[in-house]
């Protein structure tokens, strides 16, 4: 093993189990709680050929639960005629259960609705189904209010009365309905191992809901991705052959994948996606995955427009909560506030104006500023939202927009809060001198932590002593920069950072530097190198 790597390996503290998982280590899902109850409801609707509804939402999380959970049901013998899914409307449902399912499930003659990433906080609408003559399984992985609603089984590690394995906890919506597919195969409903075909969709839905990436979803991500490189779905590899994906790992999924998928429900419907992931036809997903990535780029191109817009703005340096409106689709909202956040190191809300006038804005922030409180406090001043710490929704009446901004910035003078930059920079893993180690080999050897994600970052180091050997800008307007270091004993290694600052584009070469960097394998034309993506310059 690697010198450099079995340093790294040390300062992280990990172990052979995170080295090298077994998938036999995974919990038992009977630890969530109503999983018993769960399965005999499934096995009920099965022996009983009645229909069942899964109902997911419009994200990538949303999307790949829907789709494990009706491969889980059919592995367990439904009857494909018998099975369905709905997802929401991001702008006609917004978020959760849908008052139209209630009426699709009675003109369906629905028996049992299943809803993946949602439901937890859905009361009425779990009445109105209940009244209805159709039964609820909730699978959820988002936070539950003070009572939980009158469904057959609330499958949530986030439940109060929880009280398993912690790291259940981390399940994103599509790591729970795995669980009741695991829980499907205890029962020998499902045959043992063909669950593991289902890793390729808690993979992608795991890495883009950010969860983390320790514990269960260690072992479910890393089967994940194995099974992504294998995957049977004709819609995921004319995915990744569209994407011009060559490498598969955490960076491809998040960045290349994911986007990809969740574009269709940001700026037209989520079925795109979900149609993709569930087809078997390979004409089929062609024409899906090329309206994807026409999608995406449309989404790159109004993410890019509403960033700068807002950026050609005078804003006040002094303000610490960006808040923009705008005319903007609201499918993009949040990306640009996550934009905001990395531009000025600021929590931000970016609103639209919605068809009844009101404005509809989505919040991101770091460090210890919690949107959630934050939209507490300001609750006289909007008509509804919340979230979590560090993404969330609110609705605002156009006259209290001032007010609002008003309210959150007195929030956030309130906390006193101190050195909030520091939450948003990458800390070294090591420091080093020599640049003799970044080899090949320790590139295959951090291959063994992928994939990379909260709680398992990718690791990132400080070079220092080192001179610089080439300074070259690069792509059509100079917008790029490619770094060449040396240490002292010659050995050269190669950084490049995409749009790069100006003051890296003009950087002095014989002034001495330290560098954070992350290595990386550069292929090309078939020849692959050991490179470093240039993260700062210190």
């Amino acid at each position: 093993m690697n010198k450099l790597f079995t340093q790294l390996v040390e300062k992280r503290h990990l172990d052979d189990s995170f080295l090298h998982p077994k998938y036999e280590n995974l919990i038992d899902p009977y630890k969530l709680p109503d999983m018993d109850k769960a399965v005999n409801r499934i096995k009920q609707a099965l022996v009983s050929q009645e229909r069942i509804l899964i109902y997911g939402d419009y994200d990538v999380d949303g999307v790949t639960a829907s789709t494990l959970m009706e491969n889980a049901l059919k592995l367990a013998g439904a009857n494909p005629d018998h099975l369905e899914i709905m997802l929401p409307d991001r702008f006609v449902d917004g978020y959760g259960m849908s008052p139209r399912l209630v009426n699709h499930a009675k003109t369906d003659k629905i028996n049992l609705v299943i809803t993946v990433d949602c439901g937890s906080r859905n009361h009425e609408i779990i009445d109105a189904l209940r009244a209805a003559k159709v039964d609820t399984i909730v699978t959820d992985h988002h936070e539950c209010g003070d009572t939980l609603p009158n469904a057959v089984a609330i499958i949530n590690p986030k439940r109060p009365d929880y009280a398993g394995p912690v790291t259940l906890k981390d399940l994103a919506g599509v790591g729970v309905a795995f669980k009741v597919a695991q829980a499907l195969v205890g029962q020998g409903l499902i045959p043992a191992g063909q669950e593991k075909w289902l890793l390729d969709l808690v993979l992608l839905g795991t890495i883009c809901d950010s969860m983390q990436l320790t514990g269960e979803n260690r072992i479910l991500t890393y089967f994940g991705l194995k099974v992504l490189e294998k995957t049977r779905r004709p819609g995921l590899q004319e995915l990744i052959r569209t994407a011009k994906t060559t490498h598969l790992n955490s960076e491809a999924v998040g960045f290349q994948l994911g986007p990809r998928l969740n574009a269709a429900g940001r700026l037209e419907t989520a079925e795109f996606a979900l149609n993709l992931l569930r087809t078997d036809s390979a004409a089929t997903a062609a024409s899906l995955a090329a309206k994807l990535e026409e999608l995406n780029t449309k989404r790159r191109t109004e993410q890019r427009a509403a960033t700068a817009e807002i950026a050609a703005r005078d804003l006040d340096p002094a303000t610490p909560v960006i808040i923009e409106p705008g005319d903007w689709n609201e499918g993009i909202i949040g990306i640009v506030a996550g934009r905001l956040v990395e531009n000025y190191h600021k929590p931000a809300f970016v609103l639209t104006t919605t068809e009844d006038g009101t404005l509809k804005g989505s919040g991101r922030s770091f460090g210890d500023f919690s949107l959630a409180a934050a939209l507490d406090y300001a609750k006289d001043a909007i008509i509804g939202g919340g979230g979590h710490a560090g993404a969330a929704g609110v609705r605002i009446a156009p006259e209290n927009l001032e007010a609002f901004r008003t309210k959150i910035t007195e929030y956030y003078h309130s906390l006193h809060l101190v050195d909030q930059d520091r939450y948003l920079k990458i800390a070294p893993d090591l420091t080093i001198t020599s640049l003799t180690d970044f080899t090949l080999d320790f590139l295959d050897d951090l291959s063994l932590l992928e994939p990379f994600g909260p709680g398992n970052l990718e690791p990132a180091f400080q070079v220092t002593n080192t001179d610089i050997a080439l300074i070259r800008r690069m792509g059509a307007e100079g917008q790029h920069l490619r770094l060449d270091i040396k240490d002292t004993s010659g050995k050269i290694l190669k950084l490049v950072a995409f749009s790069a600052p100006e003051s890296w584009l003009t950087l002095d070469e014989y002034t001495p530097h330290d560098f954070l960097i992350r290595p990386c394998v550069n292929e090309w034309n078939g020849v692959r190198s050991a490179e470093a993506r240039l993260l700062d310059i210190l």
